[in-house]
């Protein structure tokens, strides 16, 4: 989680979204690439689960411009301490977080209020063949989503449920 810091006075604020300097021990060796805006309508919508396979993997900084958004990461790593578990952080305007999500976590989240804004800072161009997904609604994720989900694209209702056997992604 990185907090930023807005520098205001009676005209507004400057805030900083990504420096390299500030953030190299996050993201050693690599650079940002890509970086998405995206506008959520309706409240209770949920997007994702969304991730890229390697050698595409990706790191993402995600920030609520408008409105507020429950924002879940769940590690898909092979191996790792913490696999199929989920961590999720209210990210909004107000409270001006932004959410450092790891290469072989998958990423989504739900529109608490209409109208809400994403920005995206990826560490790796979108690569269609990479593609992956998991299911928002997945029993053995257990994703509590904080209302109903309203609205899931054909798209991400139609990503896989996982199954016991499920290897996970190499990182």
């Amino acid at each position: 989680m990185i907090q930023r810091r807005p520098i205001g006075d009676t005209r507004g604020f400057l805030e900083r979204l990504f420096c390299a300097d500030e953030l190299s021990e996050l993201i050693p060796k690599q650079t940002i690439v890509q970086i998405n805006h995206t506008l959520t309508v309706k409240r209770g919508t949920v997007r994702g689960m969304h991730f890229q396979h390697p050698p595409h993997a990706e790191m993402k900084f995600v920030s609520c411009l408008r409105g507020e958004v429950f924002d879940v990461a769940v590690d898909l790593r092979r191996g790792s301490s913490t696999f199929l578990r989920w961590h999720a952080e209210r990210l909004g305007a107000a409270n001006r977080k932004t959410l450092l999500i790891a290469q072989g976590f998958a990423h989504g989240f739900q529109a608490l209020t209409d109208d809400c804004e994403l920005l995206y800072f990826h560490t790796a161009p979108y690569r269609p063949a990479a593609e992956g997904g998991v299911n928002a609604r997945d029993p053995m994720l257990a994703i509590r989503w904080p209302e109903e989900i309203t609205e899931l694209s054909p798209r991400d209702s139609s990503q896989p449920m996982l199954t016991r056997d499920y290897p996970g992604v190499a990182v």
